[in-house]
């Protein structure tokens, strides 16, 4: 990892230059022509050149499109089409609906001479985004392009970070190139690269509201976010290549921000029932037989387990599609997966992108000889380090590779001669490399004696796929990336790939082309099933294809606390709903206490999953008798919950909305104490979820805001009544325990608990499946509620016509269930509702038992 003083000076170099940036000449626009729902230009330099950090492009071109009422699209890009844009078969764009600009939500408007835009909130006339503070800035290696922004903006998103949700507003900068980032640091670019961001301006009155900005742009950047000498509030792209794509999405809720940005990358993949279970994965276990053991012991401890996850481990010597013959010899683990089967339990393998090169490997001669990997400048195969030793990387644009991939898959995981799992994780794909800089190996050498510019397509070729004739290994404007240059621990960015395009555009993209391979391989293995994935390294839209872990984080409360910050940030603003963190942390040694309280919070997060590096003690929840005791309830209480957490993820999946982990402000927009909340997160819109975050504490201080809540563990009712909410001090809380309210105006559908069976404890998401429901109504301040409950088979891809939509409702009398009831239950039933604050019982509420069917429509007067 590069050195912090010198991290520090490449910062400064960076904005070192602002003063000379602003006497550049920007650009002016002629040739205007619009319609109904578009706006084209012609956009020339506006005087002498800058070429501060490479080559002033003298012709752009503007395009503007009302694509909806609530989106609007701002591209500018070079007249000729050349420089590199997203390709549409990686990230497609949205399709127009050519909306009138006349009644769109959004309004743009620009001056010609310099050139900038304004876009505006319709209803409001607030300005949105204001680029007339500093020239437009275009040039063959950098991009500039600064907004004015109200004083102390609330800004969340330009992930991956693992700072603050809430962004910092002065001297603030994220950097996004997507990287190795052991323990997660703070202030550093990782694995992930995301650039959009929700700017909240508060709600009620016709005021305020959310919007989103969305830039389609896979450069290496720097988002700047800061204050002029003169005090003006601004946020400020300098990209290193690309063009500038923006998407700009009117809200005017952070809900329906959430939907639109959805509209623009894709929906997330919906996932199977099982993957919301608890899973186990250890790298450093040493062989199968110590592997069975950790079943056991989950089991002796009477701890739910749902799967196993094999790490590198498995492997021979690293190696992807292999078994080690000794430690986990293939025909012993392919039974050993069969048992966890007859279980019903699962098991995940991972997979690296590093095919070791090797002549006798099939998987790298196979792909040799359909040319599946990327090529040095030379035409060599160019190679690099990763856990196998020197390895090559498959080119992922290349149509070929995806044949070859799911050959690969389809072979080694065949469920009748392979290794028969559930499910892939897809590590290392930023695409991290072990070689330190371009020094590394002898093709490498070779490459760096080479121009830096070559490319496989002439200049002028119309087909954006990047500018000729450029430093792509030291472009004048240094990114502040974590590491001392692009290439450094990477892919060398002077790579070309099969379609002209070069590593310097498209780094960031590695991960997301991976895992969109992968999923469709998994899909070939098992064609009606929902298949399931992990991947550590994401760009916007990756959700399409994978769920999410936020990486290499360490056993400290430090990274606890953060996991919730992360949670926010990917679920809320990121569109991506499944997602956690490596649970009582991945480095370092864990601590009793603080791995007894994440093994609670991450029973309250999406993905929940225990996890340790090789460097690292045993951490297996049994290893303490408080962690156990704490896992054990946590997890009947997740188990609970499943079909609820499942709910969220189908309406994340169908429609785009922050289903199932939202920060307060989403849900109470106009209450300004919410909007730097990062320590509590709303688990759907009925349960907020306030965790003991300091450590070694057995009390917590949190925000609740007005309305009308419950305990959800004791239905007791707490009235907020005042204004704007209050804080709220809970003391004693046990190791086992986390504060969570029901909002009043909810219904939840929870699975009886484990008290209500002879046979105890639900061990498996299959079991949990077989119990029937138990609906809680948690009235409003009005005496009303209502709720939502999606049921289906839990794995198949498509469940048209064999789901069940059902929604909720209690009007202070009755209780109705309606909507559509095409699953089939299986005899599962709806065995009691329970009202709390009834208003008329001595506990203060009341339970009617009885036998609801869940295969039609039913409502049932509870005060007969």
């Amino acid at each position: 990892m590069m050195p912090k003083p010198a991290l520090a000076l490449l910062s400064l170099l960076s904005i070192a230059s602002a003063e000379p940036l602003a006497t550049c000449p920007g650009y002016r626009a002629t040739n205007v022509r619009s319609g109904p729902s578009y706006l084209i230009a012609d956009l020339t330099l506006a005087g002498t050149n800058c070429n501060l950090y490479g080559e002033d492009i003298t012709n752009l071109r503007l395009t503007v499109e009302y694509q909806t009422d609530t989106r609007l699209h701002v591209l500018i890009t070079d007249r000729e089409q050349n420089v590199y844009q997203i390709q549409d078969s990686i990230l497609p764009r949205p399709l127009s609906q050519n909306a009138s600009s006349q009644t769109a939500n959004l309004r743009f408007t620009y001056e010609a001479n310099p050139f900038s835009f304004k876009v505006t909130r319709a209803s409001t006339g607030d300005v949105l985004f204001d680029t007339s503070s500093s020239p437009l800035i275009f040039e063959t290696q950098y991009l500039r392009l600064r907004t004015r922004l109200p004083p102390n903006p609330n800004l969340y998103g330009l992930g991956e970070h693992s700072d603050s949700f809430r962004l910092q507003t002065n001297g603030y900068k994220r950097t996004l190139w997507n990287s190795e980032a052991p323990y997660i640091p703070q202030n550093q670019n990782l694995y992930g690269s995301h650039p959009v961001y929700f700017e909240h301006r508060g709600g009620g009155n016709g005021t305020g509201g959310t919007h989103g900005v969305f830039l389609r742009s896979a450069a290496g950047m720097d988002v700047v976010i800061g204050k002029s000498d003169a005090g003006e509030q601004y946020l400020e792209y300098n990209t290193i290549g690309g063009v500038f794509d923006f998407y700009f999405l009117a809200g005017p809720s952070p809900g329906e921000v959430s939907k639109q940005y959805a509209d623009v990358v894709g929906l997330p993949a919906m996932m199977p029932y099982w993957s919301l279970g608890f899973h186990q994965c250890k790298y450093g276990w040493p062989d199968l037989g110590h592997v069975k053991q950790v079943v056991k012991n989950y089991s002796d401890a009477g701890i739910p387990l749902e799967a196993l996850w094999g790490d590198i481990d498995y492997m021979d010597n690293k190696l992807d599609f292999s078994t080690d013959p000794v430690r986990y010899p293939k025909d012993q683990l392919k039974a050993f997966v069969d048992d966890l089967h007859g279980k019903n339990m699962r098991y995940v393998q991972i997979l690296d992108p590093g095919i070791r090169y090797k002549s006798d490997y099939g998987p790298f001669s196979r792909g040799a000889e359909k040319d599946v990997f990327l090529k040095a400048a030379d035409g060599s195969w160019y190679r690099g380090l990763q856990w196998p030793g020197e390895v090559v990387w498959p080119d992922w644009i290349a149509p070929q590779t995806k044949e070859w991939w799911t050959t690969e898959i389809l072979t080694f995981y065949d469920a009748n001669n392979g290794i028969d799992a559930d499910g892939l994780w897809v590590d290392m794909n930023e695409a991290s490399n072990m070689c330190a800089d371009t020094t590394c190996l002898s093709s490498a050498q070779k490459t760096r004696s080479l121009p830096t510019g070559i490319s496989q397509r002439a200049p002028g070729d119309g087909q954006h796929l990047g500018l000729p004739n450029r430093d792509l290994f030291t472009p004048k404007y240094q990114i502040a990336n974590h590491y001392p240059t692009l290439s450094s621990r990477t892919l060398f960015t002077n790579i070309t790939n099969s379609d002209g395009s070069t590593q310097y555009d498209t780094h960031n993209l590695y991960a997301l082309t991976m895992s969109s391979a992968s999923r469709s391989a998994l899909i070939s293995r098992s064609p009606t099933k929902r298949p399931f994935l992990l991947t550590r390294s994401t760009f916007s839209g990756s959700s399409r294809f994978a769920a999410h872990w936020f990486g290499d984080n360490f056993s400290s409360w430090a990274d606890y606390r953060a996991s919730i910050r992360q949670l926010l940030s990917f679920s809320a603003i990121h569109n991506y709903p499944m997602v956690g963190s490596d649970v009582c942390g991945f480095n370092g040694q864990a601590q009793e206490h603080m791995c007894a309280r994440w093994a609670v919070l991450g029973a309250w997060q999406p993905f929940y999953r225990n996890h340790a590096d090789i460097s690292a003690p045993d951490q297996e929840f049994y290893r303490w008798p408080s962690v156990a005791a704490a896992a054990r309830k946590a997890i009947g209480i997740r188990y609970r919950l499943l079909d609820y957490i499942y709910t969220g993820l189908h309406y994340a999946s169908k429609t785009g909305e922050a289903a199932l982990v939202k920060p307060l402000w989403f849900l109470f927009p106009s209450d300004a104490a919410t909007y730097g909340i990062d320590t509590q997160f709303f688990l759907g819109d009925a349960l907020l979820v306030s965790p003991v975050v300091e450590d070694d504490a057995s009390s917590v201080t949190f925000y609740l805001p007005q309305g009308k809540w419950y305990d959800f563990f004791r239905h007791r009712r707490i009235d907020q009544a005042s204004a704007g909410g209050r804080n709220v001090t809970v003391s004693g809380v046990g190791w086992d325990q986390i504060p969570v309210f029901i909002r009043g105006g909810s219904i939840l559908a929870l699975r009886l608990s484990d008290a209500s069976f002879i046979s105890g404890r639900a061990m498996t998401t299959a079991e949990v499946r077989t119990r029937n429901f138990e609906i809680i109504i948690a009235p409003d301040q009005n005496g009303k509620a209502k709720g939502r409950l999606y049921l289906d088979d839990g794995e198949s891809l498509d469940s048209s016509g064999k789901e069940s939509e059902i929604e909720f409702s209690w009007n202070g009398t009755m209780f109705e269930a309606t909507g559509t009831f095409g699953y089939d239950t299986k005899g599962v039933v709806v065995q009691r509702i329970v009202l709390l604050d009834d208003g008329v019982s001595g506990n203060g509420q009341r339970e009617v038992s009885e036998r609801w069917p869940l295969t039609g429509g039913f409502t049932t007067n509870l005060y007969i």
